[in-house]
């Protein structure tokens, strides 16, 4: 087996007071779909997996335990995207150290973005330059938590392109939550569902 063939992203039991998940795995250059109905603790998953809530478990990042990672070290490597983003600086560009500019022409944004107000952002626009928030700092690991939800048609397929050759082209993988399956089917190599706070693989 090739070490592109090893998981890249590994977890054995990891558990909060609400979620329970005894073994997720992504190979590079692969996206795991993960579905669920509303409440059934897909976002509590991410964040747990980006260590923001306190959980107990197992979880590995090209074999390396997190607890060696520092927490700003572990959530540049393993990168939320949240459904909804947060934006603390009145101007856009304050908001990351080295902007992807690639990544914001591909998303439909000019030059001058970077200086445009906060607060004038539509939702869909905080989605697409959250993408490139996140994409600055070069994670492994992309947790997406529905990053196409406030979306039109054009521009979600712009998203799926952007994340999809990401992963390749940076031998990353992705997390991607979603309530659309005909998404999933797109995007996804593998298949997962939430359930009542528990998590299951699901068979190809």
């Amino acid at each position: 087996m090739s070490e592109t063939d090893n998981p890249l992203f590994s977890v054995r039991n990891l558990r909060t007071d609400c979620i329970r998940a005894e073994h997720l795995q992504i190979t590079r250059r692969h996206c795991l779909g993960l579905h669920g109905e509303s409440g059934s603790g897909k976002t509590l998953l991410l964040r747990a997996l980006a260590d923001l809530d306190i959980n107990q478990g197992e979880v590995l990042l090209e074999g390396i335990r997190r607890e060696t990672f520092s927490g700003p070290q572990w959530r540049r490597q393993v990168g939320l995207l949240p459904a909804e983003s947060h934006w603390w600086d009145d101007r856009v560009g304050a908001h990351a150290n080295h902007w992807p500019m690639p990544v914001l022409h591909a998303l439909g944004f000019s030059d001058d973005v970077l200086d445009w107000q906060s607060g004038r952002l539509s939702s869909g626009e905080k989605q697409r330059l959250a993408l490139a928030r996140m994409l600055a700092n070069h994670p492994r690991v992309l947790l997406l938590d529905e990053p196409s939800a406030n979306l039109d048609g054009r521009n979600t397929e712009i998203v799926e392109k952007i994340i999809g050759d990401y992963l390749h082209a940076e031998q990353a993988a992705a997390l991607w939550v979603s309530h659309d399956p005909e998404q999933l089917q797109r995007i996804a190599q593998h298949r997962a569902r939430m359930h009542k706070g528990l998590f299951r693989m699901e068979k190809d």
